[in-house]
């Protein structure tokens, strides 16, 4: 007879590229609670987003689908509700299914398979964030990031972003302890928090925990000049190549997202705390991992949207029952979370539901328990802004391959070449690897074919947004049900009932 299967803590950050984390190896930067985890799990040491931007992203990692598959172009691209999530897997298999924090849905269905959901998302569900493909170069500033941001970095007593992450910190300890309160049915929490995403704003506890002068600059700066069509294209949507900052205002910029990552890091910290204060700790497989990573200036690029190390590496660490300590070098990315949950929701001997849909990914998980994973590569899709074709990454082995229709190609060689400083793709030696690569992309890919599809949905997505600003508005944003009714002491529940109930352990189980 099956046991009861292990419950599954994702806690997720935005905007975190494991170059500048404790747990990765940065001198600086401290990290303490995912150092913690990692030194007692498994770490994967090159794991990678599926596209370098929150929504396409985050969709391709609910369903273990890329984001063509599903057409999870860009941040106001709609994630159908037909789209099988592992949250649905999950809670077919008998799980309690929450999501605490961001997770970027856009369209009327703000669940995708999570039971609970007790705090709204931080951006809009709508449509409003859509691209034009046929006018690539056009700014939309009302959304689009500029220099603005690294200007303007420095020390706020509170931001919006601390805002929302104190209190998608707040509910996923209260759910968790509500879950063990409530029964023994396993339950899946995914807490998802907006830091260390620009603006680049910290709280002065942990601005101090590091000394600014020592904040370390850029490695590779380049010119507009220097650098690959898709980059100069970045470059100037983001006005990088007309706002020159000072070393002081890169140093500020540094500073507070070291800053922040510590507090994200904080958050984890206080979700372990509470798995031991709720008695689950031994029962519960912890994930730590991000949608995608910052360039932190990095090739004088901020933010993400391309395939260079920081932008599309993400970190990933495993910890609980059954995980060894160790590291994993093999390539993956977020598509394999969905199989990997899968697999632990199947330990205790249950069987896998039927898959609505296919996956692209794998299972890690006897990667995170010592065995050997055959696998080694992961697959990316950029269909978003500033560009106006896709923009393919395939990282297999030590190479990472980029493609574009309209650009040169790209290939390096990334143990030999960490920085991404040397295109292989023009060297004569590295012919015949690039020629494979080549044809390997035209294979899976009709670049035209998805650049068609792309505009027909951004064409669909204007023309409906415009219409929903006409007349009284019917939002899809989430707005989390609550019914004082039922919360605390009321008159047909008496105190002296709510008081065991909820008290963890209960006073009856101590005696």
């Amino acid at each position: 007879m099956a046991g009861k299967a292990p419950n599954i803590v994702l806690i997720m950050a935005d905007q975190l590229a494991p170059h500048f984390t404790a747990a990765y190896g940065h001198p600086m930067v401290k990290t303490p609670h995912m150092d913690a985890l990692a030194a007692r799990g498994t770490l994967f040491e090159s794991a990678y987003c599926n596209s370098p931007l929150c929504a396409p992203s985050r969709f391709s990692f609910m369903s273990g689908q890329l984001v063509t598959r599903i057409a999870a172009y860009d941040n106001a691209s709609e994630f159908h509700a037909s789209v099988p999530t592992f949250a649905h897997y999950l809670r077919a298999m008998g799980y309690r299914t929450c999501l605490a924090g961001k997770m970027h849905f856009v369209g009327p269905d703000q669940l995708h398979g999570f039971e609970d959901r007790p705090v709204t998302d931080i951006y809009p569900a709508d449509f409003a964030w859509t691209p034009d493909w046929e006018l690539p170069d056009e700014r939309i500033d009302a959304w689009y990031a500029n220099m603005d941001v690294v200007r303007e970095a420095g020390i706020a007593a509170t931001t919006y972003q601390h805002d929302y992450d104190d209190e998608v910190g707040f509910y996923a300890r209260r759910q968790i302890f509500d879950y063990v309160r409530d029964g023994d049915a396993p339950f899946c929490m995914v807490a998802s928090f907006i830091h260390p995403h620009d603006p680049y704003v910290a709280r002065q506890e942990f601005w101090d925990l590091y000394d600014h002068d020592k904040v370390d600059l850029p490695l590779n700066p380049m010119t507009r000049e220097e650098q690959d069509p898709f980059s100069q294209r970045i470059m100037d949507g983001i006005e990088a190549s007309v706002v020159e900052v000072t070393d002081e205002e890169l140093r500020n910029t540094r500073h507070a997202y070291y800053s922040n990552v510590s507090y994200f890091d904080s958050k984890v910290g206080e979700l372990v705390k509470t798995l031991e204060e709720a008695g689950v700790m031994d029962d519960t497989i912890i994930i730590v991992t991000a949608d995608h990573g910052e360039m932190l200036g990095e090739r004088s690029l901020w933010t993400k949207m391309n395939w260079f190390e920081r932008s599309a590496r993400i970190p990933l660490i495993i910890a609980g029952p059954g995980i060894q300590h160790g590291t994993v070098a093999n390539n993956c990315s977020l598509v394999d979370i969905l199989p990997t949950m899968l697999d632990i929701a199947c330990s205790n001997g249950a069987e896998e539901p039927v898959l609505g849909q296919p996956i692209d990914g794998r299972s890690l998980l006897p990667a995170a328990q010592g065995k050997p994973d055959e696998v080694d590569e992961a697959i990316g899709e950029y269909c978003a802004e500033l560009t106006s074709h896709p923009v393919f990454m395939i990282r297999r082995g030590r190479f990472k391959f980029i493609y574009c229709e309209i650009d040169p190609p790209i290939l390096y060689d990334i143990p030999a070449d960490p920085e991404e400083t040397n295109n292989l793709a023009t060297d004569p030696a590295y012919a015949d690897v690039l020629a494979a690569f080549m044809a390997e992309a035209q294979e899976r890919w009709d670049s035209e074919a998805i650049r068609q599809d792309v505009i027909k949905t951004q064409k669909q997505r204007r023309a409906v947004y415009e219409a929903m600003n006409n007349g009284s508005l019917t939002s899809w944003d989430f707005n989390p049900p609550r019914d004082a009714s039922q919360e605390y002491v009321r008159n047909h529940k008496l105190w002296t009932d709510v008081a065991e109930k909820t008290r963890l352990p209960r006073w009856s189980e101590t005696k």
